[in-house]
């Protein structure tokens, strides 16, 4: 763990998103659909050797690293959290990608990218947090004539019950709002990509199977004892835990994927 954020406060602790502080504790599967998800996204992006990829909001890096080493391509990936940078960099490092993955600080609504850059831009959980129009269409923007946009956004699977939907928009993830499967297709075809493509499926990534699979046993043993060793972490987890599970059956996570014109 990072100096950065062994310095926390108990005070820093509390006050940490959700995605932040499951980082914190050393979860690198940090996104709805889990490894799943991932999976189809890479299913759908076609990487091949030499490509120029972004994984903006890279969260700890897990996603880019994996690219790197599975298909060969040159991934910056690039976040707006200093404490997901700082894991980032770990993760790289530890995984030996740094040659292949450079870490960088990027806001997925101005990205600091020449336009037509990136054979593949991918945006993992991060469009839903801002300005959706705005971020779509940066993503666009940077990606190369012909290239691909993927993303994997939050949506509600089936209406869910006022105190789901209070305790995930109004405790969990404040000041967040869902969008249909529609009109995340909406969203992304106004920014200019085509042939728009979505796949869904359920939310588990904090249910114990879906940790399990995401972590494997090794890891998600070690993210339980690392909650364990301070009060504040355990604090959190034990706050933050019941009241994902009060959403997890109506959740679900959506792909999507497009090609800018060429």
């Amino acid at each position: 763990m990072t100096s950065m954020t062994s310095r926390l406060s108990v005070q820093e602790i509390e006050h940490l998103d959700p995605y932040a502080f499951l980082a914190v504790i050393g979860k690198r599967v940090i996104h709805p659909g889990g490894r799943r998800a991932t999976e189809e996204l890479f299913r759908r992006a076609t990487f091949q050797p030499g490509q120029c990829v972004l994984d903006i909001g890279c969260g700890v890096a897990t996603t880019a690293v994996t690219i790197a080493r599975r298909f060969g391509a040159r991934v910056t990936a690039a976040d707006i959290s200093p404490i997901m940078l700082a894991r980032a960099r770990a993760n790289a490092r530890v995984a030996g990608a740094e040659d292949e993955v450079r870490v960088e600080k990027a806001d997925i609504t101005s990205l600091p990218f020449a336009a037509g850059t990136f054979d593949r831009v991918v945006a993992e959980a991060v469009t839903m947090f801002v300005d959706r129009g705005r971020a779509a269409s940066e993503l666009v923007r940077v990606c190369k004539p012909g290239g691909l946009v993927l993303a994997t956004e939050f949506l509600w699977r089936s209406p869910p019950t006022a105190e789901a939907r209070q305790t995930f928009l109004g405790e969990v993830c404040p000041g967040m709002t869902f969008d249909s499967l529609d009109e995340w297709v909406q969203i992304y075809r106004t920014a200019g990509l085509e042939q728009v493509e979505v796949a869904s499926g359920p939310f588990d990534m904090m249910t114990p199977a879906g940790f399990l699979r995401d972590e494997g046993l090794g890891r998600a043993t070690a993210i339980l004892g690392r909650a364990l060793t301070r009060v504040a972490y355990l604090k959190k987890l034990m706050w933050l835990m019941p009241r994902i599970n009060c959403a997890v059956p109506y959740l679900g996570y959506l792909v999507v994927s497009g090609t800018k014109p060429i």
